[in-house]
């Protein structure tokens, strides 16, 4: 990718390109070709000490006395420029993740959408003031935490980068980026156009690298206030053991197996296209996906035998190609959701998409399974694939989709198909989930809507004016005057 705009072998540190202490870099690949394409830092534990001051730095200088609604333009400019640039950096995405073009582009899109949001919400976050004894005055204020790390998943860059670091910028925080190995381009594009935006050097440092070397070393870093880590449930353990060492305090969002409830009165031409573009969506590489399909029994068959229509239908190519799915990232993915795919050879696969035949050899595709009926308890129903893979669950009743939908360890995201507005609030309260959908699935991104999990789905809430709170920290002020 010689045509990159900025220094991709390079670390982005007090707002310019620095080569990594090491002298070390890692390859670029594209999944869609196996082909490798370029090169980016290997970043290490000198590079994120860098990184660090950097930021600690910028706190003490221009970031740190800047003003709320001058750090809001900043933001809204940096959303500007992504907007100018949708196209490329589409195109920089869907060859560095796989995913194919126009999904590729929406995730710029909302980038840009973040940057807009959070710049113009930068002037609205206010304190309170409290009643209180005779004499006093109290109040409270909102601050920043200082430094933030932002540790990056290789399925969405540019989307999590704009919920973590614009929220974090939002507050006043200067930031310390670790994009994943396997797909970290965005993030360096995003450095660049925020310093073209004017964003003060030092404010946001991106390092690559492993996440064995310059994750690990974000994350048990002394001078750093508050993590912010998206990913798998094990990574997120240690992260949060390594912060804990610092008592500091951690926003995990880890994943999921996300339902959708299809009850008898439901409007199944509504709610197909959200059945399997929820679960195919980035080749099934999304914390949100609905892996899991639970279908009240008198709807089964008709349910089933759509889905596997609809599954047949599906085309797998290069990401260019922008077909309905494309690679997985990388070969070790591969191997992982094929291990799934043997694990459920006992089961009816009712559906399967199509590889193009003129897909590279050396790209990471797997096809689009659907297995139906299939048991609640079985690892397929309960085990995160992060691949295209779904399955079909029947259930009797209420009490019986409830019992079913909260039986795993996660609890991310659910939804529920029916008329009945009575059931539709019994059961968003009942399920274990950080985010229910009511006759529909995602509510088209919502940058506004507050978004994590419960269980081994994370804690803390990104996106909306809660990410705002959880990257500031509140003191409250009790002035005597008599």
């Amino acid at each position: 990718m010689s045509d990159l705009w900025f220094d991709s072998d390079k670390c982005f540190i007090n707002g310019a390109w620095i080569a990594p202490v090491s002298g070390d870099s890692l390859p670029v690949e594209d999944p869609s070709s196996g082909q490798i394409t370029g090169a980016i830092a290997r970043g290490t534990q000198a590079d994120v000490d860098a990184a660090v001051h950097a930021a600690e730095n910028a706190l003490s200088g221009d970031w740190g006395r800047m003003t709320a609604v001058e750090r809001g333009r900043i933001l809204t400019r940096i959303g500007q420029l992504v907007l100018t640039r949708v196209d490329e950096l589409a195109r920089i995405e869907a060859q560095d993740v796989g995913k194919p073009l126009s999904q590729a582009r929406a995730d710029a899109v909302a980038l840009a959408r973040y940057m807009e949001f959070y710049g113009g919400a930068a002037d609205k976050i206010h304190g309170e003031t409290i009643p209180y004894l005779d004499g006093y005055t109290v109040y409270t204020l909102r601050e920043p935490h200082g430094v933030t790390g932002h540790i990056v998943p290789w399925n969405y860059p540019m989307q999590i980068i704009g919920r973590s670091v614009g929220a974090a910028l939002t507050m006043g925080n200067a930031c310390v980026l670790k994009p994943a190995e396997e797909a970290c381009l965005t993030a360096l594009c995003f450095a660049e156009i925020a310093r073209e935006a004017g964003l003060p050097a030092g404010a946001l440092n991106v390092v690559p690298g492993l996440g064995e070397e310059a994750g690990a070393a974000l994350s048990s870093h002394p001078g750093v206030h508050h993590i912010s880590f998206t990913g798998s449930v094990g990574v997120g353990k240690l992260i949060q053991q390594a912060a804990g060492e610092n008592v500091v305090p951690v926003t995990l969002e880890l994943g999921g197996k996300s339902p959708q409830l299809v009850f008898e009165d439901a409007d199944l031409d509504a709610a197909l296209p959200f059945l399997v573009n929820a679960g195919i969506q980035n080749a099934g590489q999304t914390c949100s996906a609905s892996s899991r399909i639970l279908v009240h029994r008198s709807r089964f068959e008709e349910v089933a035998g759509r889905m596997a229509t609809a599954y047949a239908n599906l085309k797998v190519g290069p990401a260019m190609d922008d077909l309905n799915v494309g690679p997985l990232i990388s070969a070790r993915q591969k191997e992982i959701v094929t291990g799934f795919l043997e694990a459920g050879r006992g089961l009816e696969k009712i559906g399967t998409g199509q590889i193009v035949s003129d897909a590279p050899a050396g790209g990471h595709y797997v096809a689009p399974a659907l297995f139906a009926p299939v048991d609640a308890a079985h690892g397929l129903a309960q085990d995160e694939i992060f691949g295209p893979v779904q399955v079909i669950i029947p259930f009797d009743d209420e009490e019986d989709a409830v019992r079913i939908a909260n039986g795993t360890d996660f609890g991310l995201v659910a939804s529920i198909w029916t008329d009945s507005g009575a059931r539709q609030m019994r059961l968003a309260k009942r399920l274990r989930s950080g985010q229910v959908f009511i006759n529909n699935y995602g509510a088209g991104g919502g940058v506004e809507l507050p978004f994590g999990g419960i269980g081994k789905s994370g804690h803390g809430r990104e996106k909306g004016f809660e990410a705002l709170y959880g990257f500031s920290t509140l003191k409250t002020i009790a002035a005597k005057h008599g």
